[in-house]
């Protein structure tokens, strides 16, 4: 990723090894600046990134909250905070991505790069939807609301730091646990994680085999990973967002907020432009079709199953747990992955998931319809109970000759049909 500026270094005195070493990797302009004249810096330049360059607290806390206010409020792309601190201390200001002070500066250009490239990201999805307006589709918005919302952290471990982790992260983000490698991978696997933290209870072989896997996969390069204990050897160019912070839950908590924040918005941005792909009949939200294309969609396969007596089958997966909205996500989340291409779902208002099964008799229907429900199963964490799984309860009704619409969803939402409508 280019590092094309204006890049802002804050410093009270010159970062000039710092500012050589981005320099070299190819960013200009780079305007340094102190704490005092940073929020004039930042509304003057309209920086793609900003660089703290001093550990430890601003010297003026009003700089540091109308710097922090100013980088949350502007328009356009989001601009990152790369801040560099001491092990033992916190972020300069809260929404910061931190990396060690005594690093070499290769790896916080590499932690540069890689929230550059999500501002990229976030660019082409503002442009893609000014050109989706303008081109008379209907307004498109990004969803609103933290992105931490919708964030899962995976905690590893099964010493007397897990306890301790779990409640901390949970406090904050959902979580997922796994007290085995063999569980964290078939985690990442089946769900969308944002953010690992590997604590105690884990040999160090086990631990650099888990690395390794996640550096091998390019699908989880850039997820931020947080080590208690001590880190591997030869991980920090192969895994850039990979840190080895202090064995303090708290302190956890703080260094990884900022980059779980990041990279859930990034998850976000990506399922936007899915969306924008289609003509925005996807939810940006769940990656499942919205409410008007999947009724549309079920309309037109309705008659082609009548016309021409095509296979067709409807299911409805609603869950025994209280209506959570976390829940509902993760769910219709999980059934984004696992819905053949000739299929297609949408998640209701009630929380509850429709899948069209097209193309399919009762008898498949049945058999892809429990694999469905046995992965929401044994991967849905229940809300403030985490070893609590979620059942779905799956209803399946299959076309027959005489249906129509309307008797083909009766028999699958029973009163709920008309509402659905």
């Amino acid at each position: 990723m280019s590092l094309q500026g204006p890049i802002i270094v804050v410093a009270e005195n010159p970062a000039a090894d710092l500012v050589e070493a981005l320099r070299d990797a190819g960013a200009f302009p780079i305007v340094e600046t102190k704490w005092s004249d940073a929020p004039t810096a930042f509304v003057a330049v309209k920086p793609v990134a900003i660089v703290l360059a001093d550990p430890g607290p601003p010297p003026s806390e009003a700089a540091g909250r109308m710097l922090c206010l100013q980088i949350v409020t502007a328009n356009g792309p989001t601009v990152p905070v790369i801040a560099r601190v001491e092990r033992d201390s916190g972020a300069p200001i809260p929404i910061a991505l931190t990396i060690d002070a005594k690093l070499p500066h290769e790896r916080l250009i590499a932690r540069l790069r890689s929230a550059l490239r999500v501002r990229a990201l976030h660019a082409t999805v503002l442009r893609r939807i000014d050109t989706f307006a303008s081109r008379g589709g209907h307004i498109v918005r990004l969803p609103v609301g933290d992105a931490l919302e919708d964030a899962s952290v995976l905690i590893a471990g099964r010493g007397k730091l897990y306890p301790a982790l779990s409640v901390a992260i949970g406090e904050r983000i959902g979580i997922v646990g796994a007290l085995s490698v063999e569980t964290a991978a078939r985690h990442l696997n089946a769900r969308d994680i944002d953010g690992i933290v590997i604590g105690d209870g884990f040999s160090a072989p086990m631990v650099e085999s888990f690395l390794t896997v996640l550096a091998q996969d390019p699908r989880f390069r850039d997820i931020p990973v947080a080590i208690a204990n001590e880190m591997p050897k030869d991980f920090s160019d192969r895994l850039p967002t990979v840190d080895h912070i202090d064995p303090e839950p708290k302190r956890i908590v703080e260094r990884m907020i900022p980059v779980v924040r990041l990279h859930a918005f990034e998850a976000r941005l990506k399922r936007m432009l899915k969306s924008l792909d289609a003509e925005g009949m996807f939810d940006p939200d769940t990656g499942l079709l919205t409410r008007d294309a999947f009724w549309h969609d079920l309309g037109k396969v309705v008659e082609e199953a009548a016309e021409r007596g095509a296979a067709l089958s409807l299911a409805r997966f609603s869950f025994d747990a209280p209506f959570d909205r976390r829940i509902s996500l993760d769910g219709a989340r999980l059934v984004s992955r696992l819905t053949r291409n000739i299929d297609f779902a949408h998640l209701a208002e009630d929380g509850s998931i429709l899948i069209a099964f097209t193309q399919t008799d009762l008898r498949s229907s049945h058999v892809v319809a429990r694999r469905i429900a046995s992965v929401l199963k044994h991967t849905l964490l229940a809300p403030h109970r985490e070893l609590a799984k979620v059942a779905a309860n799956v209803t399946l009704a299959s076309f027959k000759a005489g249906d129509n619409f309307n008797t083909l969803l009766q028999r699958v939402m029973g009163n709920q049909a008309v509402a659905a409508e």
